[in-house]
């Protein structure tokens, strides 16, 4: 029994491992992939969210403090926006409590299926200034905090396209803000979450911990491939978890 307990809890850590490598190399929270990997692992969708929002604080809080130790993150406008998405996120915990699961895995479907549209569309290269108003880059994240967290994702797949297609951010400024976003976004998602009752602290903790090293390596890499390369990989990762997620929610009662 003790053996089994061990053996699972070296697969969480395994999953934190390559989760945290996806957030810092896309710029994520990871999200899209725990998810759904949690309901693998048998938990219902609301703990699933819970589970993915805590590891987030791990991978988001390392890989935010890499960018900026490497001169890839501009705080100042972060920091609007993070503390938006705070905003935003605070209303999770009653979104997830009041609607279905059946609901919950439909927007999360919708929401893939968005942010595969907008990669395809978005220009890798900026047209010009990036527009860091203040008022913009706050309701930005106090939309985008109140919908994510609410699917169990930080959100920066929202943030990212709408950075660089509405606001002309360059794609490599994009992910590290996005992964900065998401300090905030789940943050007040995990505090509003766990005050319904809907995380697993313990899994929470072991999948933070294996996405400490994933991270990091996730960042390096993302600062060394080219950006053609870099987008291409992103949306290849969002076509595979739509198609778990689509089966998923074909199974749910």
């Amino acid at each position: 029994m003790q053996e089994m307990i061990s053996f699972l809890s070296l697969q969480y850590i395994l999953i934190g491992v390559v989760v945290g490598f996806i957030s810092g190399f896309f710029g994520i929270g990871g999200g899209t992939v725990v998810v759904p990997a949690m309901m693998l692992f048998g938990y219902d969708i609301k703990y699933a969210i819970g589970i993915s929002i805590m590891q987030m604080i791990f991978s988001s809080i390392f890989g935010s403090f890499v960018n900026f130790k490497n001169k890839m993150l501009d705080v100042a406008p972060a920091l609007v926006l993070g503390f938006g998405g705070f905003c935003g996120a605070l209303s999770s915990g009653f979104i997830v409590s009041y609607f279905s699961s059946k609901f919950l895995l439909g927007t999360l479907i919708l929401v893939q299926i968005i942010n595969l549209i907008k990669l395809f569309k978005t220009p890798t290269e900026p047209a010009g200034k990036a527009n860091e108003s203040k008022i913009l880059l706050f309701i930005v994240g106090l939309a985008v905090g109140a919908v994510a967290i609410s699917v169990g994702i930080g959100g920066s797949v929202f943030v990212m396209p709408i950075l660089i297609s509405f606001l002309n951010y360059d794609i490599k400024k994009a992910v590290s803000t996005g992964l900065f976003f998401v300090i905030f976004s789940s943050s007040a998602g995990f505090l509003s979450l766990a005050a319904h009752g809907l995380v697993h602290y313990d899994i929470g903790v072991l999948l933070g911990l294996g996405s400490l090293a994933g991270v990091y390596a996730g960042v390096k890499t993302s600062h060394k491939i080219g950006k053609k390369a870099q987008k291409r990989w992103m949306i290849a990762l969002i076509s595979v978890i739509l198609c778990i997620t689509v089966r998923k929610f074909l199974t749910v009662v």
